[in-house]
């Protein structure tokens, strides 16, 4: 391009070469360096790569037109000085080429048909056709289509790395980031990603997609295939059977899938000391309440119907303990089959595996985070309770799960299990709700 006269190096500063474009009504003003030789061109460029000049004090430019009226066409600037290492080459060049004159032959090299970018690279599309066809390379094309916006999610790369940077999030593959490392780190899978993509489909039009949208792919994903373990936490209640026989133990064979009855199952142990949810006991219910209360029976997941007979409560009045009796004649398979409306998840105390549990939400509390007024910080509008570490207690067959999938938590969500586990303290990080629970007030 230089020795074609199509491309000279320019002694403007930038705010120059800014001032010089003119506007979209009026036309810009050619540079008074515009007219070099097509030698001296090429020693300015050589002496930019061998570093002979600092930063910014010369650039090369395309000759196209000064006066198009696509502001993009007036004399682009093609490569730039910067003296910085880098991750790849070290400090060999200091020379780098600008996005716009990168973009085709990149294409072109791995021999792309279909370059697809986001609509705001529609104005760039001209340009880069002109690159491919004055370089005489192999035809790429472009095609735009509109940015995927997420409620509630941030898109922009600059933001996400101010997040990043200042300690906001725990890095690039945090769960609650809208990255490819953080969605699989949450335990999104390729499968529901791509039922999302299909769904929402490609556009040129601007739309806010519902991030319910996407989590009712994951759970419509996992709820076919994860395995189903009980775990019980944010402070539970131990739960003792007064007329269970002492130091007995019963392994009862659980589904691993209730929508597959005849397919794998896990052992889960029974014994006379168990620990359930606080919330699911209530000791002043109302009517309709279904879980546990004095005086009332509910299921647990699994095994025997049981009896609330005495609440035992601490010097501040919490609920430490409740002491029940179960009735023996109610196991499944005996034969005999009591309804109740209550049934609630369990785990025996003496079993139990104690982990780490991340309850992940929205990054942001707000729906739309493009259109945050210009007085406003987009940090302001972070959600506080983004992230809440809580102990759960398992059954001891999930640590033993090797699906490498998401797994349902019965009755609370679907967990995956975080790198950071180690063999002494498993974590998981909450994926999803089994359905969708999020307000904001």
């Amino acid at each position: 391009m230089i020795l074609k006269g199509q491309a000279s190096g320019d002694d403007q500063r930038l705010e120059e070469m800014r001032l010089n474009r003119g506007t979209v009504e009026t036309p810009g003003t050619d540079s008074p360096w515009r007219n070099r030789t097509p030698e001296e061109n090429l020693k300015i460029f050589r002496e930019m790569r061998d570093g002979k000049y600092a930063d910014g004090e010369k650039v090369l430019r395309a000759k196209i037109d000064m006066a198009h009226p696509n502001m993009m066409f007036r004399d682009p600037i093609l490569y730039r000085i910067k003296h910085a290492a880098h991750h790849r080459t070290g400090d060999k060049w200091c020379i780098y080429p600008m996005y716009d004159f990168t973009h085709g032959q990149c294409d072109s090299i791995e021999h792309i048909t279909h370059s697809i970018c986001t609509l705001e690279f529609d104005v760039h599309r001209p340009l880069y056709d002109w690159f491919i066809e004055t370089l005489g390379i192999f035809p790429s094309h472009q095609y735009e289509f509109a940015r995927l916006n997420l409620t509630y999610t941030l898109m922009s790369k600059r933001k996400l790395l101010e997040l990043v940077q200042k300690g906001l999030v725990s890095g690039w593959d945090d769960p609650r980031m809208p990255t490819l490392c953080g969605v699989r780190r949450r335990g999104y899978t390729p499968e529901a990603l791509k039922a999302f993509c299909e769904k929402i489909g490609v556009t040129k039009h601007d739309q806010l997609i519902d991030i319910q949208l996407l989590e009712w792919c994951v759970r419509q994903d996992l709820n076919a295939r994860s395995n189903r373990y009980m775990v019980v936490s944010d402070d539970p209640v131990r739960l003792t059977l007064t007329n269970y026989p002492e130091g007995q133990v019963e392994w009862f064979d659980c589904p691993l899938n209730p929508a597959e009855p005849e397919g794998a199952s896990r052992k889960v142990p029974f014994t006379g000391e168990l620990l359930i949810d606080r919330a699911d006991f209530m000791e002043d219910a109302p009517h309709k309440y279904f879980r546990l209360k004095p005086g009332g029976e509910v299921r647990l997941k699994y095994t025997y119907i049981i009896k609330c007979d005495e609440v035992v409560k601490d010097e501040s009045g919490k609920v430490i303990e409740l002491k029940c009796s179960y009735d023996p004649s109610t196991r499944p398979g005996n034969g005999e089959w009591r309804s109740v409306k209550g049934t609630i998840h369990w785990v025996s105390a003496s079993f139990a595996r104690e982990l780490d549990l991340r309850l992940y939400d929205r990054l942001f509390v707000q729906p739309d985070m493009n259109s945050i007024p210009e007085d406003k910080d987009y940090k302001d509008f972070l959600n506080p309770d983004s992230l809440v570490e809580v102990t759960g207690y398992a059954e001891p067959a999930l640590l033993e799960d090797a699906s490498g999938l998401p797994v349902q938590f019965e009755r609370v969500g679907y967990f995956f299990k975080d790198p950071d586990s180690t063999e002494k303290r498993p974590v998981f990080n909450k994926t999803t709700a089994l359905k969708d629970s999020f307000k904001v007030e």
